[in-house]
């Protein structure tokens, strides 16, 4: 069964000994971040820091000179990863015979939405989400799209793996997160999550949904729930909270505009890279669902990309739907956490994988080569040995 690490460039650079190591684990692969979000990263092993810093959300090598004078466009790392940080690791890489392929977070830039707010997700209250670029903005849709083909298609990389290509929301930690002091369920983090920025309210007057009217039902649904009522699960509890027709109808609109960005990105990526380029999507069954693993329609999704990542940390559930619309050259990958003190499980990694092909997994994603222990690394190690 394939497996591939997650990787930073700043895990490899600096370290001469890090290629060897990873490629110890039993791994075939890396997938190596090429752009990324603000994160403050352990490097346990490094000779040089043991903390790293990205400051903002940044690509890992040097952005093309046509995104000159466009707004939103990429920005340039610090020097957590200055210069062509990806280039360099990826070479490194390849020369301890792994296969590398880019890791492009897309939808999620705190930056961007700090010195840009109008390109922000804003929930029924008005309250804007500065890490959530809201994905119906023309604008913003063109920069992703753009970012996506330039970003997975780094030299030496043979495929790609895009995340968070869909709706971002609430429900995703923000510095120093404080936000689950109530219970909102899965319902009330969907309702939460719904945007009204200009562009979000334009598509729902198109649906035939009157704007003001959805916020304040919105609001309304959830008033109980801040009181302290509990929030109906899953989809009906939506329905319950907003009316089957309103919640069904604002459901297809953000579909739709989620699809067909999905649709542009991937077929950007594959107009600018070679043939037989893999084209992957971290994804979750449940469209409605929002952040790094895009809501996605299982068969529409596997008609566009090559497969999809899928989180399976604590129980592999999610492949199932994926399973059921699968052709046979699918790449379902299980994306298990194997850092101890993340909640990962690495010394179950055998059994996680076993229990993961049976649910219909090709191929394992093992988060994080870089951020892990020496001991999760030996737990890894053993456990891709026999599989």
């Amino acid at each position: 069964m394939k497996a591939s690490a997650f990787v930073y460039p700043w895990d490899v650079n600096g370290d001469p000994e890090a290629p060897a190591r990873i490629a110890a684990l039993g791994t075939a692969q890396v997938t190596l971040a090429s752009a990324y979000h603000s994160t403050r990263a352990l490097t346990p092993r490094h000779p040089r820091h043991r903390v790293v810093t990205a400051e903002h959300a940044a690509v890992l090598y040097p952005a093309g000179e046509h995104w000159t004078d466009r707004t939103p466009r990429p920005y340039p790392a610090g020097d957590w990863a200055p210069g062509d940080a990806f280039g360099e690791a990826a070479a490194a890489l390849v020369d301890a015979g792994l296969e590398v392929h880019t890791w492009v977070v897309l939808a999620h830039n705190s930056r961007l939405g700090a010195e840009h707010p109008d390109t922000s997700v804003v929930n029924a209250y008005g309250d804007r989400y500065p890490w959530a670029p809201c994905v119906a903005q023309p604008a913003t849709r063109a920069y992703l799209t753009d970012l996506a083909a330039e970003a997975a298609v780094r030299p030496g990389a043979r495929g790609t793996e895009l995340e968070s290509l869909g709706w971002y929301g609430l429900a995703h930690l923000h510095a120093h997160d404080k936000t689950a002091g109530v219970g909102l369920g899965d319902a009330g983090q969907y309702l939460m999550s719904l945007c009204f920025c200009p562009s979000c309210r334009e598509g729902y007057g198109a649906r035939g949904l009157d704007a003001d009217a959805l916020a304040a039902a919105v609001r309304a649904a959830l008033e109980p729930v801040w009181r302290g009522a509990p929030s109906d699960g899953g989809w009906a509890g939506v329905e319950k909270l907003l009316g089957e027709e309103t919640a069904n109808t604002a459901r297809a609109w953000r579909d739709e505009t989620a699809r067909t960005l999905q649709e542009a990105a991937v077929a950007a990526v594959r107009r600018a890279a070679p043939e037989d380029f893999q084209v992957l999507l971290h994804a979750d069954p449940v469209s409605y669902h929002c952040g790094a693993n895009a809501g996605v329609d299982p068969a529409h999704i596997l008609s566009v990309a090559d497969g999809v990542v899928v989180p399976c940390t604590g129980g592999a559930g999610l492949l199932a739907p994926f399973a059921r619309e699968a052709r046979a050259d699918t790449v379902l990958a299980a994306n298990l956490t194997i850092v101890s003190g993340m909640g990962g499980s690495p010394g179950t990694l055998a059994a996680d994988a076993a229990e993961a092909r049976r649910l219909g997994a090709t191929e394992l994603r093992l988060y994080h080569a870089g951020l892990a222990s020496d001991g999760d690394l030996e737990a890894v190690r053993s456990a891709l040995a026999g599989l």
